[in-house]
């Protein structure tokens, strides 16, 4: 068997490539936590100042490295960071689940008037859903990252929306995913037809909610 001769250059620039991807990869990170902070002291608030956690549960996620190549592959764009950054806006992604729509934009709002937030794009899936009846309010924003070499605006993907919303999205994820994406028609109405119903839960619980908290507060007067 013949052993190729150690390129020592060509494998010091895989190194400093790699190592580079990472701190790429670490400043989103860094983002992430930014906007998950920012939102988990607006919960606190709700909960210690109006006794209300309008908040349901937070995830988050990074891209991998493989899911950005295959991206900038299929935008077609130079493989440079910076490039990187002003072309795709979703490596760092956050979604917010909350109770009630009222709760979304109240939120959105909230998070979104922050003086070091600042909004690059809105997509408004709640008020215009998407044909197959997808609803959520997305943002782009960018948040600063302190390093120590300066700060870094970082661009996060945010996402609010209701249980109902989430619980959809999950399901037609997961149906997508299980057909590779070629879903039988009848598939697709009925998961349209689905998130009409998820949109009317949404209605109806909200003013449930709010017919509750009327109801105690003239309890609570009388």
């Amino acid at each position: 068997m013949t052993t190729l001769p150690v390129d020592d250059a060509a494998i010091a620039e895989a190194k400093r490539l790699r190592d580079a991807f990472q701190r790429f990869l670490r400043e989103y990170e860094f983002g992430m936590r930014e906007v998950e902070t920012k939102i988990s002291i607006l919960r606190d608030e709700f909960t210690h100042l109006h006794a209300y956690n309008p908040i349901e549960h937070v995830k988050s996620r990074l891209k991998t490295p493989d899911s950005i190549v295959e991206k900038v592959a299929r935008k077609g764009i130079d493989a440079d960071f910076e490039v990187i950054r002003g072309e795709i806006t979703d490596i760092a992604g956050v979604r917010v689940t909350c109770s009630f729509v009222t709760d979304v934009y109240l939120l959105f709002d909230l998070f979104t008037q922050q003086d070091d937030v600042t909004v690059r794009a809105v997509k408004d899936y709640i008020a215009e859903p998407k044909p197959n009846g997808y609803r959520s309010l997305h943002a782009i924003v960018e948040v600063p990252v302190f390093l120590s070499t300066g700060p870094v605006p970082i661009p996060v993907e945010v996402q609010f929306r209701t249980v109902a919303m989430d619980f959809w999205a999950s399901l037609e994820h997961k149906i997508h995913y299980k057909f590779a994406g070629r879903v039988p028609a009848h598939l697709v109405q009925s998961l349209t037809e689905a998130a009409a119903t998820a949109g009317e839960l949404d209605v109806r619980m909200e003013r449930l909610h709010r017919e509750a908290h009327e109801i105690n507060q003239r309890a609570l007067q009388a």
